[in-house]
């Protein structure tokens, strides 16, 4: 096969979540966007030990279709600005929630210094290899004293017997001296398996969506690379060698 599994993951099977979105229902948006991100429990812990509130605004870095941020401003009125490297995700992000969204790279984000209220950045840390690189350019976007926010799937063992490509996941003492070597002030920590699950409607309204992908897209290329990713994650997280947790950050006052 040719195509990458990370292109193919949040490119070209996030385009078609757009085009499964619009034919479903925009009920089945936020549901579908939200895949790999935590459930709605996890995320409003989060929005909750951020201090996000009406007007607050965040950036949200490696922002995938968006839909953390769209719950994010629905529920607690955010103003949500998006950053995205895969094209064909930021073009999902940008039909389905309107949102400004910015085709860019964690480690070089396009904005001037100390314009964020906050910022956060979701299952994105591990598929990144210089980590410390995008720390640091979300703590330079963040206002003085600002919160970040991070989601990160980190390994609970020395070395894992496979993992999805494009993944470096780092272990949780990495993770905390990466943290500290950017600046950040660590606060609170979550483990996401704690959280409760999606309810069993949202869990419907995306898996619609995949069957709806799967019906069109079933026998291409990039629906079969994403879901063999995907496999292995869920296989990795399962036999708790990879673990979701949630970090809430202060930047440097």
């Amino acid at each position: 096969m040719s195509e990458d599994a990370m292109a193919a993951e949040f490119d070209t099977v996030a385009a078609w979540t757009a085009e499964a979105v619009t034919r479903l229902g925009p009920g089945h948006a936020l549901p579908a966007a939200c895949r790999g991100s935590g459930s709605p429990a996890a995320l409003e812990w989060l929005v909750d030990r951020m201090g996000l509130a009406p007007g607050t605004t965040l950036l949200d870095v490696g922002a995938g279709v968006g839909g953390p941020a769209e719950l994010a401003a629905r529920h607690r009125g955010v103003v949500p600005t998006l950053v995205e490297p895969a094209e064909g995700a930021c073009r999902a992000a940008a039909r389905l929630f309107g949102r400004p969204v910015a085709v860019a790279d964690g480690g070089a984000l396009p904005f001037a210094t100390d314009v964020f209220d906050a910022a956060w950045s979701l299952g994105v840390l591990c598929t990144v290899e210089d980590k410390e690189r995008h720390l640091r350019e979300m703590v330079r976007v963040v206002r003085p004293g600002g919160s970040i926010g991070l989601l990160v799937f980190v390994r609970t063992v020395e070395r894992l017997p496979e993992q999805p490509e494009g993944n470096h996941f780092p272990t949780m003492a990495e993770l905390h001296s990466l943290v500290q070597a950017v600046g950040l002030r660590a606060g609170d920590d979550a483990a996401v398996a704690d959280f409760a699950a999606s309810p069993e409607e949202w869990e419907q309204a995306a898996s619609e969506v995949d069957a709806e992908i799967e019906r069109d897209h079933g026998q291409d290329e990039g629906w079969i690379l994403a879901q063999r990713q995907q496999q292995v994650m869920v296989d990795l997280i399962t036999k708790d060698l990879v673990a979701g947790h949630l970090l809430v950050c202060s930047a440097p006052a």
